[in-house]
C-alpha cells in the first residue's frame, strides 16, 4: 500500500508539472524573441518543484522525473521494484497532463514540447545532458543531509529555474523524459520524431550526476 501510495503522489506531481509548467510555456508563447514569457516558463517550471516538493514530497520524494529515480537508484537509495513503479508513474502522469493541457489550448499551441537546437541531435543530447547533469547532483547534494530537509524544495526548485533560464534558448530544456514525452505524444510530427533524444540525454545526465557525486560524496555522508 505505501509503494501505491508512492506512485499515485508521482503521477499528480507529474501531471501538474506538465499542465501548470508546460501549459504556461505554452499560452505565455516562450521564446528567446519573448522575454517575459522566457522567464516566466522558466520561473513556472521551478516553481511547481516547489509546490510539489512540499506538497508530496514527505510521500514520495517528489521525483517527479525518470532522471532523478534512475540516480536515486544508482545512489542505492531506491529499489529497482519502486524505480519502475515511480517512472511508469512519472510518464502516465506527463501523459494525463498533457491530455488535460489539451483540452484547453489545443495541441496547435505545442504543448510546451520540446525541440532540436538547430535540428542537431549530438548538439541537442551535449546540452541535455549538462542541463539534467547540474540539474540532479544539486538535487543529490541538498537530500543528503537531513538537516537541509526544510530548504530541500526552495533548492531543487530554483535549480530546475536557473536550468531553464539557459535551456530553453537550447532545446526548451527537458532534464525530464517523462515531461518530455507527454506533450510530444499529442502533439506529434517532429516533437514526437526527436522525443527519444528528450528521454536519453537526460537519463544519461541522471546517471553521470550519481556517479560523480558517489565519487565526491565524502565519508560521513555515505
Amino acid at each position: 500500500m505505501n509503494s501505491l501510495k508512492k506512485y499515485v503522489a508521482e503521477f499528480i506531481g507529474t501531471c501538474v508539472l506538465v499542465f501548470f509548467a508546460c501549459g504556461t510555456a505554452a499560452v505565455v508563447k516562450c521564446s528567446t524573441e519573448n522575454l517575459p514569457g522566457y522567464l516566466l516558463t522558466a520561473l513556472a517550471f521551478g516553481l511547481v518543484i516547489v509546490a510539489m516538493a512540499y506538497s508530496i514530497g514527505n510521500i514520495s520524494g517528489c521525483h517527479i522525473n525518470p532522471a532523478v529515480s534512475i540516480a536515486m537508484l544508482v545512489s542505492g537509495k531506491m529499489n529497482i521494484k519502486d524505480f519502475c513503479g515511480y517512472v511508469v508513474a512519472q510518464f502516465a502522469g506527463a501523459i494525463a497532463g498533457a491530455a488535460a493541457l489539451m483540452a484547453f489550448i489545443g495541441k496547435e499551441s505545442g504543448l510546451g514540447a520540446n525541440g532540436l537546437y538547430q535540428g542537431r541531435v549530438l548538439a541537442s543530447i551535449g546540452i541535455e545532458i549538462i542541463l539534467t547533469f547540474v540539474f540532479v547532483i544539486a538535487i543529490l547534494g541538498v537530500t543528503s543531509k537531513i538537516e537541509n530537509n526544510a530548504v530541500c524544495g526552495l533548492v531543487i526548485g530554483l535549480s530546475l529555474t536557473l536550468v531553464h533560464i539557459l535551456g530553453i534558448y537550447f532545446t526548451g530544456t527537458s532534464v525530464n523524459p517523462a515531461r518530455s514525452f507527454g506533450p510530444a505524444l499529442f502533439v506529434g510530427g517532429d516533437a514526437l520524431g526527436s522525443v527519444w533524444v528528450f528521454i536519453v540525454a537526460p537519463l544519461i545526465g541522471g546517471v553521470l550526476a550519481a556517479l560523480v557525486y558517489k565519487f565526491l560524496q565524502l565519508k560521513d555522508e555515505k
